[in-house]
């Protein structure tokens, strides 16, 4: 009798899976081709603006067209990713459909005027309204709707940036700070996987970021293998990466926050938030904080990419970046953090690697994760992205960077609609 009824729960698991990757497979071929349109166009408006800096003055007249896109045309879509994971927690309204285009268009003004934005908020809000828009077609029950919901996060994460286990991780782990939501753990793997596998086929290749550091396994009093003096500098640096996305996470709250409070025209306030952007650009003198940071436009600038090599970086260029990009999105702009979040992470880590002497590229690549993990709260997704992106030789880093980051960022996140589910340690009263 026992071994019967493990048979059938076996065969139920199975029926599971095969209907799960019936129904994740149209949401996945759809969200990856999407997001895959989304990076080859983003890349375009990028270069046009390259072409042309005088863009960036007209980047006060793109807030207003936004505000207005999303006044008249957004319904409930201005809420963005936070609206998912609403959905998610307690179903209502939906997500709606105009959603995807909706932030696609938008992102794509962002960048072309020169806002400091990402673009994981714009590949997850497309891969969240295609899942609703399939749960209707299909009819789902509530249940069904929010494990659909969750996988569309994963589609678009790992679409867009091509880490296929960390975009599955990342929508378990982003709803609640503490607690990952296993019971959609193959929906959310297999639409992480489908969606980053249809969006290559389209020709779209991912940025490379290596780390050529190897520990090379020093030995302590006899009994450690490990640099005791490495281990010390990348505790600090945990650390300190988690107090960035703290202050990130603060900075764009309370920008968007007090301004909505003290400025009646809504209108205004994306027009003062482009005019800062303008005028900070014109007090440092370089273009080098404006849109992704990814790659340098020019020769010599600060990128993503050039915080892995010794002097890639200025002593403030994390905090510039971290101005930028909380002016951008606080005032309205539409777009992601994350990718604002890889450039302060790196961009810190190179500094704090210069002023100590630890390797520059295993710092900014620590950086890059962990200053990331601690704005999200999703360590786990997060260290699991390190290994994605740069090897797992430094997998014990990754995860002291990144667990480190997650204590010491706070309670709270980029992300509003996140639940505390177990809080972190606090001091009690």
């Amino acid at each position: 009798m026992k071994r019967l009824k493990n048979s059938i729960e076996q065969i139920f698991v199975a029926s599971h899976l095969v209907k799960w990757t019936l129904l994740v497979f149209p949401l996945s071929v759809v969200t990856g081709s999407m997001v895959a349109f989304f990076l080859w166009s983003l890349d375009k408006v990028i270069d046009l603006r390259v072409a042309n800096p005088w863009l960036l003055f007209f980047l006060p007249v793109a807030g207003i067209i936004i505000y207005l896109l999303y006044k008249y045309l957004g319904k409930n879509s201005d809420a963005g990713n936070n609206l998912i994971i609403d959905e998610i927690h307690k179903p209502g309204a939906g997500v709606p459909a105009r959603m995807g285009p909706l932030v696609l268009v938008t992102t794509l003004i962002t960048h072309l005027f020169g806002g400091s934005a990402g673009r994981e908020g714009t590949a997850v809000q497309i891969g969240g309204s295609i899942a609703q828009f399939f749960a209707k077609k299909f009819r789902l029950q509530p249940e069904d709707v929010k494990m659909l919901l969750m996988a569309g996060i994963a589609a678009g994460f790992g679409a867009v940036f091509g880490t296929r286990v960390a975009g599955a991780i990342f929508a378990m782990e982003v709803l609640a700070v503490g607690r990952i939501k296993h019971e959609a753990l193959m929906p959310c793997f297999i639409a992480s996987v489908l969606a980053d596998l249809t969006c290559t086929s389209w020709g779209i290749h991912h940025t490379q970021y290596h780390i050529d550091f190897v520990e090379k396994g020093e030995v302590f009093l006899s009994y450690f293998h490990f640099d005791i003096f490495l281990l010390t500098k990348v505790i600090l640096a945990g650390i300190l990466f988690g107090l960035a996305g703290y202050w990130f996470s603060a900075l764009t709250h309370a920008i968007k926050k007090y301004s909505q409070k003290w400025i009646n025209s809504k209108w205004i306030i994306p027009v003062i938030g482009g005019a800062i952007i303008i005028g900070l650009t014109f007090i440092l003198g370089t273009q080098d904080y404006l849109s992704l940071g990814v790659k340098s436009t020019h020769q010599g600038g600060i990128s993503i990419l050039s915080c892995f090599n010794p002097g890639g970086a200025d002593s403030f260029s994390w905090l510039w970046k971290l101005l930028f990009t909380a002016i951008t999105i606080g005032t309205g702009f539409k777009g992601g953090e994350v990718t604002p979040l890889f450039f302060i992470g790196a961009a810190l880590g190179n500094f704090i690697a210069m002023q100590t002497g630890a390797p520059v590229d295993l710092l900014a690549g620590l950086g890059f994760i962990a200053v990331f993990a601690g704005a999200t709260n999703t360590p786990i997704a997060c260290t699991i992205m390190g290994v994605e992106l740069f090897g797992g030789e430094n997998l014990i880093y990754y995860a002291i960077a990144c667990f480190l980051a997650y204590y010491f960022s706070g309670h709270s996140g980029i992300y509003q609609a996140q639940k505390a589910s177990l809080a972190k340690p606090k001091r009690r009263n």
